[in-house]
């Protein structure tokens, strides 16, 4: 006790002596400072001063508040004395650093709801006399959540499929993910509890479907997914299956195939011949009616199936007719149907190749038809050119050629000769004259005539000359022009 004493004088004198110095924290470097934190985790209470020259940390002292006001003293540590844990807070809660003066930030292990509160971190200097920082804590509790399913009926009214729960602090989130028509309902309850309540009308077509519980809460990165898939029961749907196409006496291995569906699944099925028990040598084997015998022509009849949920029951009915012996259209059908495939498929064949001929010869045609478009129309230029030169070349060879005109010239006195010769036969001859005429057979006149009977006209050497050189000019000219307009004729 006076220990005690004589140690609260001292701190006394330090107060009195720190009045009008300035404090100097490294952290929290505001006077008071928030905090948030999660139930179950370490909590980290910062609390740092920093020394000035001369001056010496003596005591730390943290301290929460209470509701009424009051301070509430959780551990200390002196310099020299070392460190005290006080009442409730003892082994809850330790100093971050081994020497607290130098660092004195709080660390409460396990944090839990009520360590929420406002705390107080005390430095005492020497000389410079006492300090604080205020830290208020937000306590967090991060959302237990459960969903439960309701396990549904075909058939029955509108009610609630699913409900999650959830509890948490703050109040978390809830929401649906699901494609199924269907509403929610949320309520909220004291202490951070939330409930959801999803409704529909139960459909068969909803079996199996997704309907999750999503948790949302501040304290989480992403929401949290409870997984869940609807559940609704309906009664079977009974059908009766065989992949026999002929039952005829003698078929070996044959069975029926009872389907039954259903949610749940069947838990029995059961077969009937005739309203009673099975032939003989014909055993149920699971939803399969097994005939371990070769078919026998009494084991015709009607053949049934129960199959049975816990829902329901549903029946299906099968008429087996037996044949005295194998029907062949049923090898021919298989062998029509393998033949039809086969011509199917040449069919096919040959028109795709039919298609590809096609399509090369008109590519090869339109190739072409361009080719003697474009081969056209340059002959036809030619043409057009040659014709142009020729025209030119007659008007030049009519108007201005001098030759030209001699032997026209020429042509028509050679002409008005024969006409003079002509008419001067025409004339009555006298005996004694010394006409140039003469008779080419003899004629009694001694007047020579030519294969058609007319007198032959025969002028001096110069002039017949002159007229035959014409005559050949004449002609060769007829014959170039003649051969010019054939090649025309055939170049068009």
């Amino acid at each position: 006790m006076e220990a005690t004493g004589q140690r609260g004088k001292y701190l006394a004198l330090l107060l009195l002596l720190a009045v009008g110095v300035r404090s100097v924290f490294v952290e929290p470097p505001q006077h008071a400072t928030n905090l948030r934190s999660l139930a179950d985790s370490e909590t980290r209470l910062p609390c740092r001063y920093q020394e000035e020259d001369g001056e010496k940390v003596v005591q730390v002292t943290w301290l929460k508040e209470l509701p009424d006001g009051s301070k509430e003293q959780m551990i200390t540590a002196h310099f020299t004395d070392g460190h005290t844990e006080f009442g409730r807070y003892a082994g809850r809660v330790r100093f971050e650093s081994s020497t607290p003066t130098g660092n004195s930030a709080l660390i409460i292990p396990s944090t839990e709801e009520s360590d929420e509160g406002r705390y107080i971190c005390h430095i005492s200097t020497f000389p410079n006399g006492n300090f604080e920082r205020r830290i208020t804590l937000t306590v967090w509790i991060l959302p237990l959540s459960t969903l439960e399913s309701v396990l549904l009926r075909e058939g029955e009214s509108y009610r609630v499929a699913a409900s999650c729960r959830a509890v948490g602090r703050p109040p978390p989130r809830l929401s649906w993910d699901t494609d199924l028509p269907g509403q929610s309902q949320n309520r909220t309850k004291e202490g951070g509890s939330v409930s959801s309540y999803f409704s529909l009308h139960p459909l068969r077509s909803m079996n199996g479907k997704k309907l999750d519980c999503l948790v949302w809460h501040p304290g989480l990165e992403k929401p949290q997914r409870i997984s869940n898939r609807l559940v609704v029961q309906y009664p079977p749907d009974a059908t009766i299956s065989t992949s026999v196409a002929d039952w005829f006496m003698g078929l070996e291995n044959a069975e029926l195939v009872c389907n039954g569906g259903g949610s749940p699944e069947p838990d029995s099925i059961t077969w009937k011949w005739r309203g009673g028990v099975l032939p003989d040598g014909v055993s149920a084997v699971g939803g399969k009616l097994v005939f371990g015998r070769p078919l026998r022509l009494n084991d015709s009849g009607l053949f049934e199936c129960a199959v049975k949920n816990g829902v329901g029951v549903a029946k299906a009915e099968y008429e087996l007719n037996i044949a005295t012996e194998k029907s062949a259209s049923t090898g021919a059908s298989l062998l029509d149907n393998q033949l039809a495939i086969i011509i199917c498929a040449s069919v096919g064949a040959l028109v795709l190749i039919l298609a590809v001929v096609i399509l090369l010869v008109s590519c090869h045609h339109r190739r072409k038809n361009k080719k003697l478009q474009m081969e056209l129309r340059e002959k036809t230029v030619e043409i057009n050119n040659l014709s142009r030169q020729a025209s030119f070349r007659r008007l030049n060879s009519v108007s201005s050629d001098p030759r030209s005109q001699s032997e026209d010239y020429a042509l028509l006195r050679v002409d008005s000769r024969m006409k003079n010769s002509q008419l001067s036969l025409e004339r009555p001859v006298y005996k004694g004259s010394q006409s140039t005429l003469g008779g080419k057979w003899g004629s009694p006149d001694g007047v020579e005539l030519d294969d058609l009977g007319r007198p032959v006209v025969w002028h001096n050497g110069r002039e017949s000359l002159r007229g035959a050189e014409v005559d050949r000019e004449s002609e060769e000219r007829r014959r170039r022009v003649e051969s010019y307009l054939k090649s025309s004729n055939m170049s068009l």
